[in-house]
C-alpha cells in the first residue's frame, strides 16, 4: 500500500477516536493511537510485501510457460521445415548487459560484465554442399519482446531456403522463451543490434560455404528496425537490407501508442526513463537518426492502414533518406488485409508483397534458385499452389 494511503488511514483513525492533534489528550489515548497506527503500517507493509511476492511469482511462472512453449516450438520447426532444410540452434555471445544490477554476492558481481549468451536458429537448404557458395539471410524477428517462432515464420523460411539461401535467425536479448533474466536483458535499439551482428560474424567465420559478399538483412516491424540499424551502422558487413513496416523513430512511436507501451522502455531494467526525460537516448536507438549514413541498397515497405507501426512513422524514415539524397527503394501500399501483418500472413496479397521483397534481395544476393513467379514461390512455401 502506498505511503499516502497509510497516512490517510492514520488521520482517519485519529478522527474516529476524536483526537485533535493540536489539543491536549490523555497519555492512554496517545499510546492507543500510536499502537494502532503502528499496527496499520505493519499490516499494510506485510500485505504489500506478500502482494509483491505473488506478482513476482506469477511473472516468473509466465516466463516458465514461455520456456516450455519455446521448447515445443523448437520441435515444431523440424515438423514444418525439416523436409526442405537442415535445422540447427546455436549459442552465441553478445556484449555484456546494458543494465547491470548487482546481486550482493561478490563472486557474481565481479563478473557482471561477462558477455551475454543468446541463441540463434540456422537453416541450411537440404541441397547445401560443403564446397558450395551460398548467400546468407540474417532474419530478425519482431516484437518488443518477441521470439523467432515457427507459427509466424515457417512459410517464410521455406520460401528462403527453397531459393538457396542459408538463414540465421537470432533470438537476440529480450526475446521470450529463455526465462525472466534474459527477458530483462532487453536493449531495444541498442545492444540487440550487436547480437545480430555477432550472429552474422559467426556464420561467416564458421561456415566456409557462405559467401561474405552476399549477406542480406531481412525483418519486419522491430525486425525491420534491426535490419535498418545494422545496414546503417555496419554497412561493410551487408550487401543489402529489406525492412518491412519498420519501427523508425522510437520517441515518435511512443507518442502515438497507448500509455502502457512506454512502460516497456521506462522499466528499471531497460532505458529507465521516458523520451521527454532523455530525448538523445531515444534518438540513439532510432534508425531515422542515422539516415545520413546509408551506403547499402535498402528497400522499405509499409501500408496505409498499419495499426502498429503507423505509416507516418515509416514516412519519417523515407523522408529522412530523401533529405540526404540517398538511393533506396520503397513502396507504400494502400489499405491491406492484415494491416500491420499484411505481408507476413498467408493471403495472396501477402505472397505478392513478399515476392516483391525477394526480387529486391535477389538482385544483390543472387540465390541459386530464384523464383520465376509468385505461383512458384507459393508452391515452395505451401507445397501446393
Amino acid at each position: 500500500m502506498k505511503i499516502k494511503n497509510k497516512l490517510l488511514l492514520s488521520f482517519t483513525l485519529m478522527a474516529a477516536i476524536k483526537i485533535k492533534p493540536m489539543k491536549k489528550t490523555s497519555k492512554l489515548k496517545l499510546m492507543m493511537l500510536f499502537l494502532l497506527t503502528a499496527l496499520i503500517f505493519l499490516s499494510c507493509s506485510s500485505q504489500s510485501d506478500r502482494l509483491d511476492k505473488i506478482i513476482s511469482t506469477l511473472d516468473e511462472r509466465k516466463h516458465a510457460f514461455d520456456v516450455l512453449e519455446k521448447r515445443i516450438d523448437d520441435i515444431m520447426w523440424h515438423e514444418k521445415v525439416g523436409d526442405v532444410a537442415f535445422i540447427d540452434k546455436v549459442r552465441l555471445t553478445g556484449p555484456p548487459r546494458a543494465v547491470q544490477t548487482p546481486t550482493g554476492t561478490p563472486f557474481f558481481d565481479a563478473l557482471l560484465d561477462n558477455d551475454l549468451i543468446f541463441r540463434a536458429y540456422i537453416f541450411f537448404p537440404r541441397e547445401t554442399k560443403q564446397k558450395g557458395s551460398y548467400p546468407l539471410i540474417v532474419f530478425s524477428h519482431g516484437g518488443v519482446h518477441g521470439t523467432f517462432s515457427s507459427l509466424s515464420h515457417a512459410h517464410i523460411v521455406r520460401e528462403l531456403v527453397s531459393q538457396g539461401y542459408i538463414v540465421v535467425a537470432p533470438d537476440y536479448r529480450g526475446s521470450t522463451g529463455y526465462g525472466g533474466n534474459f527477458y530483462r536483458a532487453i536493449d531495444y535499439g541498442g545492444l540487440e543490434n550487436e547480437d545480430v551482428l555477432a550472429a552474422t560474424r559467426y556464420m561467416i567465420e564458421n561456415y566456409s560455404m557462405i559467401d561474405p559478399s552476399r549477406v542480406g538483412l531481412l525483418g519486419w516491424s522491430h525486425g525491420g528496425m534491426i535490419s535498418l540499424m545494422n545496414a546503417l551502422l555496419y554497412p561493410d558487413m551487408y550487401a543489402c537490407a529489406y525492412a518491412g513496416v519498420p519501427v523508425s523513430d522510437l520517441a515518435y512511436r511512443i507518442s502515438y501508442q497507448a500509455p502502457s507501451y512506454e512502460k516497456y522502455f521506462t522499466a528499471k531494467y531497460h532505458i529507465g526513463c521516458s523520451p521527454a526525460e532523455a530525448p538523445e537516448e531515444y534518438a540513439r536507438r532510432s534508425p531515422v537518426t542515422y539516415a545520413h549514413s546509408l551506403r547499402v541498397p535498402v528497400m522499405i515497405t509499409t501500408a496505409e492502414n498499419d495499426d502498429d507501426v503507423g505509416v507516418n512513422e515509416v514516412r519519417r524514415m523515407i523522408d529522412s533518406l530523401k533529405h540526404y539524397s540517398k538511393d533506396f527503394e520503397y513502396k507504400i501500399y494502400g489499405p491491406m488485409p492484415g494491416a500491420h501483418f499484411f505481408d507476413r500472413i498467408d493471403t495472396r496479397e501477402a505472397t505478392d508483397a513478399r515476392y516483391l521483397a525477394y526480387k529486391f534481395l535477389e538482385r544483390y544476393l543472387k540465390p541459386e534458385k530464384p523464383f520465376a513467379s509468385p505461383a512458384e514461390m507459393r508452391k515452395a512455401g505451401y507445397m501446393f499452389n
